[in-house]
């Protein structure tokens, strides 16, 4: 599959086969994920763990073999490249047939940093299960996906927008792409909480905050989640991150995250 088939194709996985995964799959996996790199140049360092020799389980999913952890220094904008960097692992996890779904509070989180070794200064925003999808999810899965309604998203009228807030209008068929890749992007409890302003060859990322997903004392999930849409959209454009806030006035539970400036093309 290429990217835009595995974007519009990936969904989370909490139901498993039981079985483990195929030497060569894990092998393939391991070898990825040793090359994933983010715009920010910030590190991301994975780790796949066996579950049953490192005694680890979650309460939400079933059949899973192994788990994938991740860990990032704390730093300014550790969150967004954590996003960016898992959703790669992710989105080729998808490519081999390994299912997997973003897990953040409902992991034991103190288990699962102890298994991965983390350091003092060193985040873990989010783990996920490895594992081939069951041929039915459980009725656990069904709930949970309903409770979230895990298959809709917002439209591209309430999420993009051009600079003087009217809805955005792309005309180029990468940058369609980008935002419908966005769009599909998934996020915690489905929240999508990214915005987008249009201004010539700038796309300016926001977060929307919401109410209850303020940062705590392990790190905002939101600015995960927009580290997740980054990823979608630039890897339909040629295109620099910037860290340039152009102060378009936005509200005030509407944060600044970065800016995708493309390159070399004319305005649309």
């Amino acid at each position: 599959m290429n990217r835009k088939e595995l974007i519009r194709t990936r969904r989370s996985v909490r139901t498993f086969d039981k079985t483990k995964l195929r030497p060569e799959d894990l092998d393939e996996l391991c070898a990825y994920i040793e090359t994933i790199q983010n715009p920010y140049g910030i590190p991301v360092r994975f780790m796949i763990l066996d579950a049953e020799e490192s005694g680890l389980s979650t309460p939400v999913t079933s059949g899973e073999s192994y788990y994938i952890a991740a860990l990032v220094d704390k730093v300014p904008h550790a969150e967004e490249a954590f996003g960016y960097s898992f959703e790669s692992m992710v989105l080729y996890a998808w490519s081999l047939g390994i299912g997997t779904t973003w897990i953040a509070g409902t992991m034991k989180r103190e288990l699962f940093e102890q298994a991965a070794g983390a350091e003092e200064q060193e985040r873990m925003y989010c783990m996920s299960p490895l594992g081939y999808p069951a041929a039915k999810m459980s009725l656990k899965e069904l709930a949970m996906r309903k409770g979230i309604r895990a298959d809709k998203r917002k439209p591209a009228s309430e999420l993009f927008f051009e600079k003087d807030g009217s809805p955005l209008k792309a005309e180029r068929e990468d940058v369609k792409d980008a935002l419908e890749a966005v769009r599909l992007a998934p996020s915690a409890v489905n929240g999508q909480p990214w915005r987008i302003i249009h201004d010539g060859n700038d796309y300016h990322f926001y977060v929307k905050h919401k109410r209850g997903y303020e940062e705590n004392s392990f790190g905002d999930l939101q600015k995960v989640d927009l580290g997740i849409a980054l990823n979608h959209f630039m890897s339909f454009v040629k295109a620099d991150l910037i860290l340039e806030d152009p102060q378009i006035e936005c509200g005030s539970d509407t944060e600044y995250v970065g800016t995708v400036r493309l390159e070399n093309t004319e305005e649309e």
